[in-house]
């Protein structure tokens, strides 16, 4: 049988690991438009932005099935986990919200789910 201060400690634990579960529930729902900045060069790596643009260009890695994609001049990396669901081609008005990364001494936004992006207006050519 468990003392009262054992008591009172265990509920504690439950009611702490009930508001932890409850606030992960409530974050997993926030628009990430709320959280993201517009994406500037001078914005640290591990940033939320957004960028909204045309793809200029459109690239497959050679290995893995990555997507390296150029967005108003910006590069975006879609790894293939998120490039395989997605349907874009080059010239599409697109918006996408990722996390910035540098990759070889260029400021680069990494995507990191295939919800994140959303085509505006289809314009491949």
């Amino acid at each position: 049988m468990l003392l009262r201060q054992e008591r009172l400690a265990f509920y504690l634990l439950v009611a702490v690991a009930v508001g932890i579960i409850l606030a992960s529930l409530g974050l997993e729902g926030i628009d990430k438009g709320i959280l993201a900045k517009d994406f500037c060069q001078t914005e640290t790596d591990g940033t939320l932005v957004r960028l909204e643009g045309v793809i200029d260009e459109l690239d497959w890695t050679e290995t893995g099935g990555h997507l390296n994609i150029r967005l108003a001049g910006t590069p975006v990396f879609l790894p293939s986990n998120v490039a395989d669901k997605l349907s874009i081609r080059k010239g599409d008005r697109v918006l996408i919200y990722g996390i910035i990364q540098t990759y070889r001494g260029e400021k680069e936004i990494l995507v990191q789910e295939a919800k994140d992006v959303k085509v505006i207006e289809e314009g491949g050519y």
